[in-house]
């Protein structure tokens, strides 16, 4: 078995009783690493990270019999690390008690506080800029700057229209462009 098969075929080895176990298997490995990119980008930090990917893997193991394929597997992948993500953000924040200005002012010293960063270089003020963006603008700048991801997906995953995720990603990208011209 390979993790180059298709969603349907890595779905059926899972659906089969005697190679559940493997099926799965190959589904992590198929989507590992790009959900913990997608959420990397969201919480930051590495253990964090990896933190949420395991919670993000233990809900689809639980629910993973019951994806009726109405979307592609990677969109319900995605749409349950997104919602964990966000689920992980707001912990953060009740358990600190703090605001979201604080939450985010904590990711941008997590930011700062990586070996490579330097405030001088594009990539880190592009990263700084996605910082200061609410939190939706973040997400859909993210999905489809980074995982070029099309609208019709995030809509899936967003539970939103299309055209407010392009306006969010429109307003996202300008407020990025104003955010490195001015620093």
């Amino acid at each position: 078995m390979s993790i180059h098969q298709d969603d349907k075929t890595l779905l059926a080895i899972y659906r089969d009783p005697a190679t559940k176990e493997k099926g799965f298997t190959c589904i992590i490995q198929k989507y590992q690493e790009r959900l913990y990119w997608h959420i990397r980008r969201l919480v930051l930090d590495h253990d964090d990270a990896n933190d949420v990917l395991q919670n993000v893997f233990v809900k689809v193991w639980k629910n993973l019999e019951g994806f009726r394929e109405d979307a592609q597997l990677y969109t319900w992948l995605y749409k349950i690390a997104t919602n964990e993500c966000l689920t992980f953000l707001e912990k953060q924040k009740k358990n600190n008690a703090v605001s979201l200005s604080d939450v985010e002012t904590g990711l941008s010293n997590t930011l700062k506080a990586d070996a490579q960063f330097d405030p001088n270089k594009l990539e880190w003020k592009l990263q700084k800029a996605i910082l200061a963006l609410p939190e939706k603008q973040r997400i859909v700048f993210n999905l489809r700057y980074y995982d070029e991801m099309p609208y019709e997906e995030m809509s899936r995953v967003l539970d939103t229209s299309e055209g407010a995720l392009k306006a969010s990603y429109h307003h996202a990208v300008k407020k990025i462009e104003e955010f490195i011209r001015n620093s």
